[in-house]
């Protein structure tokens, strides 16, 4: 259940950051770094998820 919730929490991250990315710090210097940071914590956490239901974690 640690891990569902530690997920959800990776997903809401990640999503802010790319809302973000998006919308009022589209004109940043930093949204390329911004983008690969919710990319990669989306990345992370589609392999908790993966690992959980392949019963590896």
């Amino acid at each position: 259940m640690a891990l569902w919730l530690f997920c959800g929490f990776i997903l809401l991250s990640a999503t802010f950051l790319l809302m973000l990315s998006l919308g009022p710090l589209k004109s940043a210097s930093n949204v390329g770094a911004l983008r690969t940071v919710a990319f990669v914590q989306f990345a992370a956490a589609a392999l908790l998820a993966v690992a959980r239901v392949a019963g590896a974690a």
